[in-house]
C-alpha cells in the first residue's frame, strides 16, 4: 500500500520539481545578468573576491539545476532529489547573503523562498525542516562573520544581531506554517481535480461505449440543424460514414425530419439510403443543455413493415382463396353441363354449319373457362408440396435452358448464375420449376426486346436465395402493394393469377418471396427457401 501511494504521488512530485527547477533557472539567469551588468558599469579593474564568489554561487545553482533536470528526464528523480534541491537553495541563499552584507543583507528573503520551495516539493514537514535549516545556516553565517571580522571592523551590535536572527527565525517559521498549509490544500485540491478528471474520462468512455453498442440509431444536431453526432447503429442503418455526416445539414441525412415537432408522438419516416429505401420509426426531442438542439432516436422498421405486409397479403390471399374455391366449385358443374349440351347439340345438328360454328365457340369458351377455374382452384388450394432433396443449381440451370427455346425469350439476353458448389434443398421440383417459369417469363415480357433477365442462385446463411432480375424496373410504388393479389395484372390478356400462385407455392414451402423495383436499377424478385 505505501508503495502504491508513492507511485501515485511520484508524477505530482516530478511535476513540482520541474517547476522548482524552472524557477531556479530563471532566478540564476537574472542574477547572472545583474552581476555582469554591474561589472560592466564599474571602472575597469580586477574582479574582486566577492565577484568571484558570486559567479561560483551562480555556477552552483546552474550545476544543481542541470543534475536535477537530467534525473527528471530519465524519470529517476524522487524525494531525495527534492531534499537536495531544498538544501542547495539554502546554501545558495547563504552564499548570496554573505556576499551582500550578512546581517544587513537585503537578500535574506531568499531563505523564505527556500522554505516556500520546500513546502511545494516536501509538504509542510519539509517546510518546517527547511525553516530550521535556514535559521541554523543564517545563525552560523553571522557567527562565522563575527568571529572572522577584526574587532575594529565590527559595525553591528550584538543586540542588532540577535534581533535580526529572532525576526528571521520567526518569519521563516510563520512562512513555513502558512506555505505548508497552502501546499497541503493545493495538493488536496489537485488530487480531487485529478480524480474528477479521471471520473470524467471514465464517464466519457462509458458514454461512448453505450452509444456505440445501443441497437437504435441516434443523431444530434445543433440549433442550425446541422448534424453534430451519429452513432454506430445509426451509421449502419443509414449506410453513411458517421464522421463524414458531422457538419452536414440534418435534412440531407433524414429528409423530412424537420417537420416533426420535438416531443411529438412517435413517427415513421421513409428515407432513401445507398442500400435502398428504408422505413424509420423515430422520435424527436430537445437536447438538454443546448438551446434549440435536437436529439433523434430511430430504428429500422423496414423488415417489420415488410413482414406486416406479408401477413396482410397472406390474410387477403387466404380470404380470396376461400372465395375462389367456392366460386370455382359452383362454376365447374354448370360449365360441364354447358359443354355436354353443346356437344350433344353439335351431334344432332351435324349438318347445319351455323350450329356447328356456334357450338364450337361454346365448347372452346367452356374449355377456356374450365382452365380458368382450374387456375382458381390451384391458387386457392395449392397441392401440398412433395418435398425431396433437389439440387437447386441443376434445377435452375435446366429451367433457364428450357426457357431459351421459348419465343418470348428470343430477343432477350437471358443469364444464369449458380454457385460452383452444389446447393441442395428439400423442395417440390415441379412446383419450384413452375414458380421460376412464371417469374422468368414475366421478366422477359417486362424487359422487352434487347432487355436483360438474370437468374442467380446463392446461399445466404441457412437459406437458398433465387433472384430473378430484369432490366425494366417498371413496377411502381402503387403496384407493389397489389402485385401478389389474385386477378391483378398489367398485361393485356393476363389472368393475374401467376404471381399469386407463385406466392402461395413458396409460402407452402415455408419460404418468402419479395420484390423491389426502380427504373434505374431494374426489378428483382427474391425467393428465399429454407435449407
Amino acid at each position: 500500500m505505501p508503495g502504491s501511494a508513492a507511485r501515485s504521488a511520484a508524477p505530482g512530485l516530478r511535476s513540482r520539481l520541474v517547476w522548482l527547477v524552472l524557477f531556479r533557472t530563471v532566478a540564476a539567469s537574472l542574477s547572472l545578468v545583474v552581476t555582469v551588468v554591474r561589472l560592466m558599469t564599474q571602472p575597469v579593474q580586477e574582479p574582486s573576491r566577492a565577484d568571484s564568489l558570486s559567479f561560483a554561487v551562480i555556477a552552483g545553482a546552474y550545476l544543481l539545476t542541470v543534475v536535477t533536470g537530467l534525473r527528471l528526464r530519465r524519470g529517476t528523480a524522487g524525494r531525495l532529489d527534492a531534499t537536495v534541491q531544498v538544501v542547495g537553495d539554502v546554501l545558495i541563499a547563504t552564499g548570496l547573503v554573505y556576499l551582500s552584507g550578512g546581517a544587513d543583507s537585503p537578500l535574506t528573503f531568499l531563505y523564505s523562498l527556500a522554505v516556500i520551495g520546500a513546502a511545494v516539493v516536501l509538504d509542510w514537514r519539509g517546510a518546517l525542516v527547511a525553516a530550521a535549516v535556514s535559521t541554523f545556516a543564517f545563525t552560523a553565517l553571522l557567527l562565522v562573520m563575527r568571529l572572522t571580522t577584526p574587532a575594529g571592523g565590527i559595525m553591528v551590535s550584538p543586540s542588532r544581531v540577535l534581533f535580526v536572527l529572532g525576526s528571521n527565525a520567526l518569519a521563516l517559521v510563520l512562512i513555513a506554517v502558512l506555505s505548508g498549509y497552502l501546499s497541503r490544500q493545493l495538493s488536496a485540491t489537485g488530487g480531487a481535480l485529478s480524480q474528477s478528471e479521471a471520473d470524467l474520462r471514465r464517464l466519457g468512455r462509458l458514454q461512448q461505449l453505450i452509444l456505440s453498442s445501443m441497437p437504435s440509431g441516434l443523431v444530434t444536431c445543433d440549433i442550425h440543424r446541422r448534424v453534430t453526432f451519429l452513432n454506430t447503429a445509426g451509421s449502419g442503418i443509414l449506410q453513411e460514414d458517421a464522421l463524414a455526416c458531422v457538419g452536414q445539414p440534418l435534412e440531407k441525412l433524414l429528409p423530412g425530419v424537420s417537420v416533426l415537432a420535438p416531443r411529438s408522438i412517435r413517427s415513421e419516416l421513409p428515407v432513401q439510403t445507398p442500400g435502398g429505401k428504408r422505413v424509420l420509426g423515430l422520435s424527436v426531442s430537445p437536447l438538454e443543455g443546448e438551446a434549440g438542439a435536437l436529439l433523434i432516436v430511430f430504428q429500422d422498421l423496414t423488415d417489420l413493415r415488410r413482414m406486416e405486409e406479408d401477413l396482410k397479403r397472406t390474410d387477403r390471399l387466404a380470404s380470396l382463396g376461400t372465395l375462389s374455391a367456392q366460386l370455382a366449385h359452383e362454376l365447374r358443374n354448370p360449365l360441364a353441363s354447358m359443354r355436354g349440351s353443346a356437344q350433344l347439340l353439335a351431334q344432332e345438328q351435324s349438318k347445319d354449319p351455323v350450329v356447328q360454328r356456334l357450338t364450337g365457340i361454346l365448347t372452346r369458351e367452356s374449355d377456356r373457362l374450365a382452365r380458368l377455374v382450374e387456375d382458381f382452384l390451384r391458387f386457392a388450394r395449392p397441392p401440398q408440396p412433395q418435398r425431396r432433396p433437389v439440387a437447386l443449381d441443376t434445377l435452375v440451370s435446366e429451367t433457364v435452358d428450357m426457357l431459351r427455346a421459348d419465343p418470348l425469350t428470343r430477343e432477350v439476353t437471358l443469364e444464369v448464375r449458380v454457385p460452383p458448389q452444389p446447393l441442395t434443398a428439400p423442395v417440390d421440383p415441379d412446383q419450384l420449376r413452375q414458380v421460376l417459369i412464371n417469374l422468368v417469363r414475366n421478366g422477359c415480357q417486362a424487359a422487352g426486346a434487347r432487355g436483360t433477365v438474370r437468374v442467380a442462385l446463392a446461399r445466404v446463411d441457412e437459406e437458398a436465395q433465387i433472384r430473378v432480375w430484369d432490366s425494366a424496373g417498371s413496377i411502381t410504388e402503387e403496384m407493389m402493394g397489389h402485385l401478389f393479389e389474385p386477378f391483378f395484372t398489367t398485361r393485356s390478356g393476363g389472368t393475374g393469377l401467376g404471381l399469386s400462385t407463385a406466392h402461395s407455392l413458396i409460402r407452402a414451402h415455408g419460404g418468402t418471396i419479395r420484390v423491389s423495383s426502380h427504373p434505374a436499377e431494374g426489378t428483382e424478385f427474391l425467393v428465399g427457401l429454407p435449407l
